[in-house]
């Protein structure tokens, strides 16, 4: 099963910080790649190009300008899951999602989610029934998804890794690139 996502509604001069964040916290937690729409931001587009230069993976980052267009693709040879609050709990889906083997588009919103979305999507999933970031609810869903394995991969062409330690931090340079 392949996992991309959807950021919906991009507006760099609100959004800049949490869609970064959104990208980082999807490569981080499994998915392979996040196509997002509303405006195009060639800023994070290099943002996210350095931190796979650097950190390693095969991830990838699109820009389209119909959000429609990428639900279609992706419902015509997959399954679509829409996180928001007014969806289904987690906890009573999870199992279902996971089972389908079918390659998954994760759609999270920016700006006011519009309502067709919540209708053509296969799935409205909620990460608890409150306001909170929708970078949360993507990180707890994809654990949820991947059953906790995500949080043991490596990413083949990393230049740098931290390595863990009780105090203090460190990031060193990756000789062999995994």
């Amino acid at each position: 099963m392949v996992v991309r996502v959807l950021r919906l509604g991009h507006r760099p001069d609100r959004d800049k910080r949490v869609t970064t964040h959104l990208i980082l916290a999807a490569r981080a937690f499994g998915a392979v790649g996040t196509v997002y729409a509303g405006k195009r931001d060639l800023t994070l587009e290099e943002t996210v190009r350095d931190v796979v230069d650097d950190w390693g993976g095969d991830f990838s980052l699109e820009y389209s300008d119909s959000w429609r267009g990428v639900i279609r693709e992706a419902g015509s040879r997959g399954s679509v899951i829409h996180l928001s609050m007014y969806g289904l709990p987690i906890q009573d889906v999870i199992d279902s999602i996971r089972d389908d083997p079918l390659d998954k588009l994760v759609v999270v919103g920016g700006a006011k989610v519009p309502g067709e979305v919540y209708r053509i999507v296969d799935w409205n999933v909620a990460v608890t029934s409150q306001p909170h970031s929708e970078v949360s609810a993507l990180a707890v869903f994809l654990h949820e998804l991947f059953e906790g394995s995500e949080l043991d991969a490596s990413f083949k062409g990393a230049k740098l890794r931290v390595r863990p330690q009780a105090r203090g931090k460190l990031v060193e340079e990756v000789r062999d690139g995994v």
